[in-house]
C-alpha cells in the first residue's frame, strides 16, 4: 500500500487500472480479513472476507456506509432488523444506528464510508 500522507492511501493495484473486487482478497479459516483500498478523509473502501460463522458484534458508526456484497450471502442486522444480501446487492447502513453482519456461509463485502456529512 502506498501512502501520500497519513490520510490518503491507496492499494497501488488499483490505480487507473481494472481489478476483480474478489481476487483482492482471500478468505481464511474461522477469520474475518480486511483490505483497506483506499482511505481519504472524505470516506474509505474496505475489502472484507468472512469465513462462515464469522461475525462483527453490533456496534454504531458515526458515518453513513454502503455495504455490497461481492461474493456469498451475509444477514446484516441494521437496527434490530436482519437484512439478507447476497451477491450483486448493496445495503446503506445509517449513520448512528446500530448494526452487526454474520457470516451464513464465507462471503466477501466491500464496505464504503461515507465521512462527510451535509
Amino acid at each position: 500500500m502506498t501512502s501520500k500522507n497519513k490520510t490518503h492511501k491507496i492499494l497501488n493495484e488499483l490505480v487507473s487500472q481494472a481489478s476483480n473486487l474478489s481476487d483482492l482478497v482471500r478468505i481464511s479459516p474461522d477469520s474475518i480479513v480486511s483490505k483497506i483500498l483506499l482511505d481519504k478523509p472524505v470516506g474509505s473502501l474496505t475489502l472484507f472476507a468472512f469465513d462462515r460463522g464469522q461475525r462483527l458484534s453490533e456496534h454504531t458508526s458515526p458515518y453513513d456506509a454502503v455495504v455490497q456484497i461481492v461474493e456469498g450471502t451475509a444477514v446484516l442486522t441494521i437496527g434490530g432488523k436482519p437484512v439478507t444480501v447476497s451477491a450483486g446487492q448493496i445495503v446503506i447502513m445509517p449513520a448512528g444506528i446500530p448494526h452487526s453482519v454474520d457470516a451464513a456461509e464465507p462471503f466477501k463485502m466491500l464496505l464504503t464510508m461515507i465521512r462527510q456529512k451535509d
